[in-house]
C-alpha cells in the first residue's frame, strides 16, 4: 500500500481539474440546444471554455471545491486505519498545491484551519466487499449547489404544484419543485440525485449516492427510469436556463434511487449539483495501492462538436467599464447588457460583509468594484500570490448587508452568482449600482482575467474570506439587476413558477 497515497492525490487532482466525459456530452447536449446569438449562449460557451482551460492548466475547474467527500470499497481485512491516514495527507497536500480550496472552517470560532482538515472533513464513508480490489470514488460538491439541496416530507403543499401526496405523482411535484427552487443560485443548468424514502439522514445520503451514477445511463427500475425521462423533458420546459438567465436548458441529470421507510414518515431527498459536476472513481491495486483503472473515463468528448454556427453575441449590447466608475455610466446600464471591467476590483464574501458593518473598510471602494468571490490563492518563492481559480460565489448570502454596505462605501458594482433580492435592488436604484451576474464555476475563466494581485487585507478570515485586491482585464459578466429597479431573476423566478404551475395535473396514478 505504499503508493496508496500518491494515488488518493492523483485522484483529488484528476476529480478537481478534469471533468467526466459524461458531464461534457451533457454539456455539449446543451451547448447544442440554446439558439446561438442569445443571451442563454454566452453563459454555456465560457463553461465549455472553462471545462478546457481547467485541464489544459490542471487547474482547479470551479474555486468552491466544496467538501470532499470519499467513497470507499474494500476487500475484507484491509487497513481502514492507513488508507484513512493517507487520504488525509493526500488532502493536505492538494490544498497547499492549490488543487483544493481551504473549505474546512470551524463552526463555532468561524477559524479556517488552512488545510482542508478538521472534524467531519474531509467526509470518508468505507464498506468492505468481496473482492480483491479497492474502489475509491469521490465527488466535489461546492457550497453554491449545497444550499440547494431540499428535502420534503409528504404529505405536503407544494409551491405552484399544489397537493403532494404520498405517492409516485407526490414524489414528481417534489423533484420538480426542488429544480424550480434552485434557479441560478446552484449554478444552473445541473444535475440532481433523489432519494425516495429513508430518515432524514439515510434520505440525503442516498440522493447524494445517485449523484456517483453516469450522467447518461438508465436506472434498472423500469417505474424510476420512467420518473427520471419525464423529470428531464418537463424541468427543461420552466425556462430557468444556465445560471438562471433564462433558456432550453435548466437540468442536465436526474438520478433517482428508493429505499424503505417509516410508516410514519415519507422523505424526498434531493442533492441538486452544479454544472461543475466534479465527481471520479479509481480501481486500485490493493496490494500496491497504484491505480489500475479509472471509472469515469469513456472516451473523448469534443465541446465544439455539432455546433452549427459560430456562437456570436451580436445581438447584446457590451459596454466596456474601467475604474473609477461613474453614477453616470451606472445608470447607464440595463438588464441583458454584456459588462467587461478593467482595473481595481475586491473580493468580498460573508465575513467582510458582516465586518463592514461596524469597521472601516481597508482601502477606498467609492465608485469601485466588489465581487463575491474567495478565490483559490498561492504564494511563489518570492512572496506574491497568484489566482488559481476565481469564480463567483452566491450572492443571496449578502442580501441581509449587500445595500448597507454599497451605501456606506460608495461603491458602484456589484459582482456574484444568483441574484440578489428587493433590499438589494431598491439599493441599487437609491445609490446608483449596479449587480453583474458572472458566470458560476468558471474558476479558471476568471482567473485569466487577473492580472495582477495588489494585495490581500482582512487575512485572519481565511484565504476565500479575506479581501483579495485584484487588477483585471476583460473580465465579462451580464447585467441582471440595474438601477432601474429590474431583475432578471426576479422575472425568470415568476415566468418559471407559472410554467411550474402549468405542470400540477397528476401524472403518475
Amino acid at each position: 500500500m505504499n503508493q496508496f497515497k500518491d494515488s488518493m492525490y492523483k485522484l483529488i487532482v484528476e476529480t478537481s481539474t478534469n471533468l467526466p466525459p459524461d458531464v461534457r456530452r451533457a454539456v455539449l447536449k446543451a451547448r447544442q440546444s440554446e439558439d446561438a446569438g442569445t443571451r442563454s449562449t454566452l453563459p454555456l460557451s465560457t463553461i465549455a471554455t472553462n471545462i478546457i482551460m481547467a485541464e489544459t492548466d490542471v487547474a482547479p475547474i470551479c474555486q468552491d471545491t466544496g467538501m470532499p467527500t470519499f467513497e470507499v470499497h474494500c476487500p475484507v481485512g484491509a487497513n481502514q486505519i492507513e488508507m484513512k491516514k493517507a487520504i488525509l495527507e493526500a488532502i493536505e497536500l492538494a490544498t497547499k498545491n492549490g488543487k483544493l480550496r481551504p473549505n474546512s472552517v470551524d463552526s463555532i470560532t468561524g477559524v479556517n484551519s488552512g488545510n482542508n482538515l478538521g472534524p467531519g472533513t474531509p467526509v470518508i464513508h468505507f464498506s468492505q466487499w468481496e473482492k480483491d480490489d479497492i474502489e475509491v470514488k469521490l465527488i466535489l460538491k461546492g457550497g453554491g449547489c449545497e444550499n440547494k439541496n431540499i428535502q420534503y416530507s409528504l404529505p405536503a403543499e407544494i409551491e405552484g404544484l399544489g397537493k403532494a401526496g404520498r405517492d409516485l405523482d407526490g414524489i414528481r411535484k417534489c423533484i420538480l419543485h426542488s429544480v424550480y427552487q434552485a434557479q441560478g443560485q446552484g449554478c444552473s443548468a445541473g444535475f440532481i440525485g433523489v432519494g425516495i424514502g429513508g430518515d432524514r439522514t439515510t434520505g440525503f445520503s442516498l440522493a447524494k449516492e445517485q449523484l456517483f451514477r453516469k450522467a447518461d445511463d438508465v436506472n434498472p427500475d423500469p417505474t424510476l427510469a420512467e420518473l427520471e425521462e419525464y423529470v428531464m423533458g418537463n424541468a427543461n420546459k420552466l425556462g430557468i436556463g444556465t445560471m438562471g438567465f433564462g433558456g432550453e436548458t435548466t437540468l442536465l441529470g436526474c438520478k433517482v434511487g428508493a429505499i424503505n421507510r417509516l410508516p410514519a414518515s415519507f422523505y424526498v431527498s434531493v442533492a441538486y449539483n452544479c454544472w461543475a459536476f466534479r465527481r471520479q472513481g479509481a480501481i486500485i491495486d490493493a496490494n500496491t495501492g497504484e491505480i489500475k483503472d479509472w471509472m469515469y473515463k469513456d472516451g473523448e468528448v469534443n465541446l465544439e462538436e455539432g455546433l452549427t454556427q459560430k456562437e456570436e453575441n451580436n445581438d447584446l449590447n457590451v459596454v466596456t467599464l474601467q475604474y473609477p466608475i461613474s453614477e453616470e455610466q451606472v445608470r447607464s446600464l440595463k438588464v441583458g447588457d454584456v459588462v467587461v471591467i478593467n482595473g481595481l476590483m475586491h473580493t468580498g464574501r460573508d465575513a467582510f460583509h458582516k465586518h463592514m458593518l461596524d469597521h472601516d473598510c481597508p482601502v477606498d471602494m467609492k465608485d469601485g468594484v466588489i465581487y463575491h468571490c474567495g478565490p483559490v490563492m498561492l504564494k511563489d518563492e518570492n512572496g506574491e500570490w497568484h489566482v488559481k481559480a476565481a469564480g463567483p460565489t452566491t450572492s443571496i448570502r449578502e442580501e441581509p448587508y449587500q445595500a448597507d454596505i454599497m451605501k456606506k462605501l460608495g461603491m458602484r458594482v456589484v459582482i456574484g452568482k444568483g441574484g440578489m433580492g428587493p433590499k438589494t435592488l431598491k439599493g441599487l436604484h437609491e445609490f446608483g449600482g449596479v449587480y453583474l451576474n458572472a458566470i458560476g464555476g468558471a474558476g479558471q475563466y476568471y482567473a485569466n482575467c487577473v492580472k495582477k494581485v495588489e494585495g490581500v487585507d482582512l487575512m485572519e478570515f481565511g484565504i476565500p474570506e479575506a479581501m483579495w485586491h485584484l487588477q483585471v482585464e476583460g473580465f465579462t459578466a451580464i447585467v441582471t439587476m440595474d438601477s432601474h429597479g429590474n431583475s432578471l431573476h426576479a422575472d425568470v423566478e415568476k415566468t418559471s413558477l407559472e410554467k411550474l404551475s402549468q405542470l400540477a395535473e397528476t401524472v403518475f396514478k
